[in-house]
C-alpha cells in the first residue's frame, strides 16, 4: 500500500478460494426466471414510481447515513465537472467491491446521475431482491442464452440513450479487502460495444477512530473518483476490450492507494486464487 492508507488485514470475513466468489448467503429463493421475457431495464410506471420514492429515500436518508455506516469520504469528484463532456452521453464505471453499501457510496459520488449497476442474479432473485432493483440493479441471467442476449440488448440501449452502468469487476463483494482482485472482461466489453468511457473509481481504507472500533468497526472508507479510461480503437476488438479491462484495473489501483505493479493480483480474471493468505 503507499504511504498513508490503511490495509485492515482483516480475518473477519471469510473470503473464498476463488477471488470472484461470493461468500454471503441468499436465503430466499423469489424463482424469477432471467429470460428473454424479464424486464431487465423496467420502465413500466409503477416500477418507476418505485424507483422514484426510492431515490427520495436515498438523498434525504440513507446518503447522509453512509458517513456513520462507512465513515465515507468522497474524493477528486471534480473530475465528474472537468470531463463532464467526456460523461456526459453515458459511461460505464468500475470499482473494487469492499462493502455493502460501496454502490450506495457510488450513487452519492456520481449523483445526480441515476445508474444502474449489474448485479448478481441470486441477490436479485433472493431476500434483498425488490430493493436492490430500486437503486437500479439488472440481474446477469444464468444459463440461459436469450436471457443473456435480452439482458445485453438492454443495457446496450440503456447506454445508447445516454444512461449510466456501474460494474463490479471483481465480480464479488470481499468487505474491507485492500488488494484490487482481478477485474472481468464485462465491463470493457459493453464499454466497447457502445463506445463509452470507462470511469474508475476507487475504495480505500483509513484507521478506524476509537468510537468506530469500539462499535465493531473495521475501518473508514474513502472513495475517489478518477479519470474517464477510453477504447483504443485502432486495436482488433479482442485486444482493445483486455487493454481496456487492463487500464481500468490499473486506474482502480492506483485510486485505491496500491501501485499497479505491486498488487498481488493479475489485471484480468482467470480462475484466480485468492493468493494472500
Amino acid at each position: 500500500m503507499k504511504s498513508g492508507y490503511f490495509d485492515p488485514k482483516t480475518t473477519k470475513f471469510p473470503y473464498t478460494e476463488y477471488t470472484d466468489g461470493h461468500y454471503l448467503v441468499v436465503k430466499k429463493n423469489n424463482g424469477i426466471k432471467f429470460d428473454a421475457d424479464y424486464p431487465y431495464i423496467d420502465e413500466s410506471k409503477k416500477f418507476l414510481r418505485s424507483r422514484a420514492w426510492t431515490r427520495f429515500l436515498l438523498k434525504t436518508i440513507v446518503f447522509p447515513m453512509t458517513r456513520v455506516k462507512m465513515g465515507l469520504r468522497i474524493e477528486n469528484r471534480k473530475n465528474l465537472k472537468i470531463f463532464a463532456n467526456e460523461l456526459k452521453n453515458g459511461a460505464v464505471s468500475v470499482s473494487n467491491h469492499v462493502h455493502l453499501w460501496d454502490y450506495i457510496a457510488v450513487m452519492k459520488a456520481i449523483s445526480p446521475v441515476k445508474p444502474y449497476v449489474l448485479s448478481w442474479a441470486k441477490n436479485i432473485n433472493g431476500e434483498n431482491g425488490k430493493m436492490i432493483r430500486a437503486v437500479g440493479g439488472i440481474p446477469i441471467p444464468e444459463n440461459d442464452l436469450s436471457g443473456t442476449l435480452a439482458y445485453l440488448r438492454a443495457v446496450y440501449g440503456m447506454l445508447d440513450k445516454g444512461g449510466w452502468l456501474h460494474v463490479d469487476a471483481e465480480g464479488s463483494m470481499w468487505e474491507y479487502y485492500a488488494p484490487v482482485r482481478p477485474f472481468k472482461k464485462g465491463a470493457a466489453t459493453i464499454a466497447c460495444k457502445t463506445g463509452k468511457p470507462v470511469l474508475p473509481l476507487g475504495f480505500s481504507y483509513r484507521k478506524p477512530s476509537f468510537i468506530r472500533k469500539l462499535f465493531g468497526g473495521v475501518a473508514a472508507i474513502t472513495l475517489r473518483v478518477g479519470q474517464p479510461v477510453f477504447a483504443n480503437e485502432s486495436l482488433p476488438i479482442r485486444e482493445r476490450i483486455e487493454d481496456l479491462t487492463i487500464r481500468s484495473h490499473r486506474a482502480v489501483c492506483e485510486l485505491s492507494g496500491i501501485e499497479p505493479d505491486k498488487n498481488i493480483y493479475p489485471p484480468i480474471f482467470d480462475n484466480n486464487r485468492g493468493i494472500d493468505e
